[in-house]
């Protein structure tokens, strides 16, 4: 909570700050007391200058590396261009069928400013800062360098300032030089800024997927992303940051081991050491509720800002670990169940919440849900891992009929159904919530931090991709994508509830520096990491926003020189007004799609 108010009155004081200066500098301009060369508009300052054309004069001498370098970026542009139209206009109308409101959409996750978007982190503010200007240099400096290539002269050249914070660069082409300039040489121009920011992503990737990644290793034990408010872990001082390096005296190297260990101690009462030895604690473990669908038949629910629900009894049988819990409930379909909130009798299975439309229970039965599947062909099913595991491909295929037992309406029953789904992924159609009967229990109610996780998307081998995205770390193209997911982790997947922001504060705790760069210390290498990681990601979320279709974006300048092309060869009068037309169209298009994501989930 003291965090939480230092930061909300050090943004208070920024922002009161930026206030000030902007009416200063206003009232300066205004009056012109500020030399020529400085310009102000609202909180931001230009400074203009002519030094730099000297130099982008001497970095222009190759014109046909240049050039040919620039026609590969056009092409790469052309085709970022239209997915960018495509997927805009495909995301606006999924958003209008179902104006879900996430913490993705929100209009202040669309700002790249550290503390503001909920997925920039203040605390990695410089990497993030630094990223920012290495995008706007290379993506105006690629726009510079093309008009010296193509002859086309430059006004000025400079900086652009919030407050007093530089935050980009810009190159201003003079007007009638430009409108000179044929249409491949304008082309070129405009789409060097984004091939340079694609450039920029590829080579900082590179050495982050490759050395720095290398050198990097998951440190020894559990790491704890937190603990439950009045869960078991929580009482005993467990929190985030900590490490799990032993239990009951069992060293543990890896969630794994932790798991086994935790297993084998048998005493609802075990000791566990944090942090290499730094601390032992001991831990009185309870089943927990640590998560809750609404309506499940346990009747429970979760309240993250109060005390979690207890279960203490299984048909008058004491059960005081997670595992004692699930035996019980593996030996009674439809049992009495003692909790912190009172008794009450329920099935016990996989909570179905809803039957997926045209599923095979859909197509081949009256059920809807919600409903508890208890067994399949007999086998007992406890919860979704048991659902899952007993439907896997290495048991059943699409077309074998099955038997399940389950309750629904209060009443017990058994329906056959054929299955479908796939070879490996054979399904009945049914969307199952996690835990038993809807709940989802601990013993010790720590949150796991998956360090190994994120490893493993940045290419390491060190590490496990979570499930349903090892697939895609298996190329290069894949490691980008994987990089560009991992600030958004948390809505991706339900296996990642951590948002990755770098090595930083106490998550940093959980890796370890050894490799080919293990000589530098955890330091400099997490440092090193952290840039490379946000300078990549600026500079491809960059790059790709400028090819939107859409002026004054580079991508509808050169929607603008493909219409001029395209309409050059047609038999019409007015070709002016048709590129116009058409330039219009695509560009209130993207912007009413971009309106439609951004503010749609929030006002439908």
């Amino acid at each position: 909570m003291a965090t939480s108010s230092l930061l909300s009155n050090t943004l208070l004081w920024v922002l009161a700050g930026i206030l000030a200066y902007s009416l200063v500098m206003a009232g300066l301009y205004s009056r012109g007391y500020l030399p020529d060369a400085v310009r102000v508009q609202g909180p931001l300052t230009t400074i203009h200058t002519t030094r730099g054309r000297a130099f982008l004069n001497w970095l222009s001498a190759p014109r046909r590396l240049w050039r040919a370098w620039s026609n590969v970026g056009v092409g790469i542009a052309v085709v970022v261009m239209v997915a960018m139209f495509g997927f805009l206009v495909f995301s606006a109308l999924a958003t209008l069928e179902s104006p879900t409101q996430t913490q993705a959409n929100q209009p202040s996750n669309f700002l790249i400013i550290p503390g503001v978007n909920d997925f920039l982190p203040l605390a990695v503010a410089p990497e993030i800062v630094f990223g920012l200007l290495v995008a706007l240099v290379v993506h105006e400096g690629g726009h510079g360098l093309l008009c010296r290539v193509e002859d086309i002269d430059i006004d000025s050249l400079g900086v652009v300032l919030l407050a007093i914070i530089p935050v980009g660069a810009f190159v201003e082409p003079d007007e009638e030089s430009q409108a000179r300039a044929d249409r491949g040489a304008r082309s070129r121009m405009f789409a060097a800024g984004v091939t340079n920011n694609f450039a920029v992503t590829a080579v900082v990737f590179a050495l982050l997927f490759g050395p720095v990644v290398a050198s990097i290793a998951p440190a020894a034990g559990l790491a704890v992303g937190g603990a439950y408010q009045g869960a078991p872990a929580a009482d005993a001082g467990i929190e985030s940051g900590d490490r799990i390096t032993a239990v009951a005296g069992q060293s543990v190297a890896d969630p794994a081991a932790f798991e086994s260990a935790l297993s084998a101690a048998d005493d609802p009462t075990v000791e566990m050491t944090l942090n290499d030895g730094a601390e032992t604690v001991t831990v009185e473990r309870r089943v927990t509720a640590v998560g809750a669908v609404e309506g499940n038949p346990l009747g429970l629910s979760v309240d993250p800002q109060g005390e979690p629900p207890q279960i203490t009894a299984v048909n008058g049988t004491e059960v005081r670990t997670e595992a004692a819990f699930r035996e019980a409930a593996r030996e009674h379909e439809f049992a009495r169940v003692t909790t912190s909130e009172g008794t009450v009798r329920a099935p016990l299975g996989a909570y179905v919440a809803a039957v997926t439309e045209n599923g095979a229970l859909d197509n081949q039965t009256d059920l809807s849900g919600p409903f508890t599947i208890t067994r399949i062909d007999g086998e007992r099913i406890v919860d979704y891992d048991d659902l899952t595991t007993t439907l896997s491909g290495d048991t059943y295929a699409p077309g074998d009929a099955v038997t399940l037992r389950l309750y629904a309406d209060g009443a017990s029953r058994e329906v056959t159904v054929e299955l479908g789904g796939t070879a490996s992924n054979p399904l009945i159609g049914v969307s199952v919530v996690r835990g038993v009967s809807g709940v989802v229990v601990d013993d010790l109610g720590i949150q796991r931090y998956p360090a190994e996780a994120y490893l493993a998307l940045l290419g390491s081998d060190s590490g496990q991709a979570p499930p349903g995205l090892g697939g895609i770390v298996g190329s290069p193209l894949g490691l980008v994508y994987a990089a560009l997911l991992l600030p958004l982790a948390s809505v991706v997947s339900a296996a990642l509830p951590y948002n990755f922001a770098g090595f930083y504060g106490p998550w940093a705790g959980f890796y370890d520096v050894t490799g080919p760069l293990g000589f530098l210390g955890e330091g400099p290498v997490f440092l090193l990491a952290n840039v490379l990681f946000w300078t990549g990601w600026i500079n491809i979320q960059l790059g790709i926003f400028n090819c939107i279709p859409g002026y004054p974006l580079d991508g509808g300048r050169l929607l603008r020189m493909g219409a001029e092309g395209l309409v050059s060869r047609l038999p019409v009068s007015d070709r002016g007004r048709l590129v116009s037309t058409l330039t219009t169209s695509v560009g209130l298009t993207m912007l009413a799609a971009l309106l439609v994501v951004v503010f749609a989930p929030s006002v439908l």
